[in-house]
C-alpha cells in the first residue's frame, strides 16, 4: 500500500490507479475513474500520487519558515452565470447561454491536455537549493503527465473534456451546439497572448513561464470550485435539466477529481517559494518574495478579465439567442442582470497600475 513517508516517486507510479470495481461509463462512452466495492467513485491515478502530495506538503510544512500557498477565499468571485441566472435562462426556454457555458468549460478542460508541454527548465539553472524528494523535481516526472490525462482523457478513455460534454448533453437533452464557441475561445486567447506583459522579468523567459503559467492554473482550479458548486445547483434541478441526477453526479466526479491538481501545484509553488532563486543575470531572490508578488498580479489580471468580459459575453448570447423565444429579449436582460450575485473584489486586487499576468490556458470560464 502507498506510504505517506515516501518523498520519491517513479513515473508510473504517480499515474497508477486506485483498484476498481466498475469503471465509469457515460453514454457508452469509458471515462477515466471508476468505483469501489462499495459503489463509491474514486479518482483516476491517485493511488501514488495522492500520498505523495500529502508527503511533499508536509515535508514543506517541517521544513520551511512559510506555509503552502493559499489562494484567499475572498478572492474568489462567485460563477457567471449565478444559479438563479442560469435558471432563468432554461426556464424562459433561451438555453444557448448555458449550452455555451458548458461547452466552453469542456473545451478548456481540454486545453489541460497542453501542460505536459510545458518546458521546465534545468531546476539548478534557477534554484540554488537541493530539490531531491519534492513535488517541483516530479513536474515532468508524473505530475503534469497525470494533470494533462485528467483534463483532456488518454487513448480512447474520456477524460474531464468528455465528462463536462456529456453532463451538457444530459442535462438539456443533447442540444445543438453553436459552431462558432472554439473559434471565440481561440480569439480571446490569442488576444490575451497579445496583450501579455513579463511579471518576472528578473528570470529568463523560460523561467518566468514555467511558474507563472503554474500559479495560474492553481488560481484558475481554485476559482473552478464556484463552478462546480453551480454546476451541480443547475444540473440537479429537475425543473431545468432532463438528467437532474446524472448530469450532476458527473460534475461531483469531476471535482473529486480536481483536488490533486490544487494540492500539487500548491505543493510546488510553496517548495519555490521556500527556496532562492536565480536571476538571469545571476543575481538571487527570496522566493516567498517572488511568488507572493506573482501571486497577487495574477489574481488582479484574472479578476479584471472575468468582471469586463464575461457579463459582455452573456449579453451578447442572450440578444442572439432570445429573439422569437421570449417577446422582450432586453426585459429579459434587465431581469437576468438583477439576479447576479453582488461581489466586489478585495481593494488589493482592483489597483490598475499594477501589471498582471495573463490567464492561463487551463481551467473555467
Amino acid at each position: 500500500m502507498p506510504h505517506e513517508s515516501r518523498l520519491e516517486f517513479k513515473f508510473d507510479e504517480l499515474l497508477s490507479n486506485p483498484k476498481f470495481e466498475a469503471p465509469l461509463m457515460v453514454d457508452g462512452i469509458r471515462c477515466h475513474g471508476g468505483f469501489d466495492a462499495d459503489g463509491n467513485y474514486r479518482s483516476p491515478r491517485t493511488l501514488w500520487r495522492n500520498p505523495a502530495v500529502a508527503a511533499w506538503q508536509q515535508r514543506h510544512l517541517e521544513t520551511s519558515l512559510y506555509r503552502l500557498v493559499e489562494i484567499p477565499k475572498d478572492g474568489v468571485p462567485p460563477h457567471l452565470p449565478s444559479v438563479g441566472q442560469a435558471k432563468l435562462l432554461l426556464r424562459e426556454g433561451v438555453r444557448e447561454p448555458m449550452v455555451r457555458t458548458l461547452t466552453e468549460i469542456a473545451i478548456i478542460e481540454g486545453f489541460g491536455a497542453t501542460i505536459r508541454d510545458l518546458p521546465v527548465p534545468p531546476l539548478s539553472s534557477f534554484i540554488r537549493e537541493e530539490l531531491a524528494g519534492t513535488a517541483i523535481a516530479h513536474l515532468t516526472h508524473g505530475l503534469f503527465e497525470a494533470h494533462a490525462r485528467d483534463e483532456a482523457g488518454w487513448g480512447e478513455e474520456g477524460g474531464h473534456k468528455q465528462m463536462w460534454e456529456a453532463a451538457r448533453d444530459l442535462a438539456l437533452s443533447k442540444p445543438k451546439v453553436p459552431g462558432d464557441i472554439l473559434m471565440m475561445i481561440m480569439g480571446r486567447r490569442g488576444n490575451a497572448q497579445a496583450q501579455r506583459r513579463r511579471v518576472l522579468p528578473q528570470f529568463s523567459e523560460p523561467v518566468e513561464r514555467v511558474i507563472a503559467f503554474m500559479m495560474n492554473v492553481l488560481i484558475i482550479e481554485v476559482f473552478a470550485a464556484s463552478t462546480f458548486q453551480w454546476a451541480e445547483q443547475v444540473l440537479s434541478d429537475p425543473e431545468v435539466s432532463d438528467a437532474p441526477e446524472e448530469a450532476a453526479d458527473l460534475v461531483r466526479f469531476i471535482r473529486s477529481d480536481e483536488s490533486p491538481h490544487v494540492e500539487y501545484l500548491r505543493a510546488a509553488l510553496s517548495e519555490i517559494s521556500a527556496r532562492t532563486l536565480i536571476g538571469e543575470d545571476g543575481a538571487e531572490h527570496a522566493g516567498h518574495q517572488v511568488v507572493q508578488d506573482l501571486l497577487d498580479r495574477s489574481m488582479r489580471a484574472i479578476i479584471r478579465q472575468r468582471q469586463t468580459e464575461r457579463r459582455e459575453q452573456l449579453h451578447q448570447s442572450i440578444r442572439g439567442s432570445a429573439q422569437g423565444i421570449v417577446k422582450d429579449v432586453e426585459e429579459l436582460i434587465r431581469r437576468f442582470d438583477a439576479l447576479e450575485t453582488p461581489w466586489e473584489p478585495p481593494a488589493r486586487y482592483v489597483d490598475q497600475t499594477q501589471p498582471g499576468a495573463s490567464p492561463a490556458p487551463v481551467g473555467y470560464n
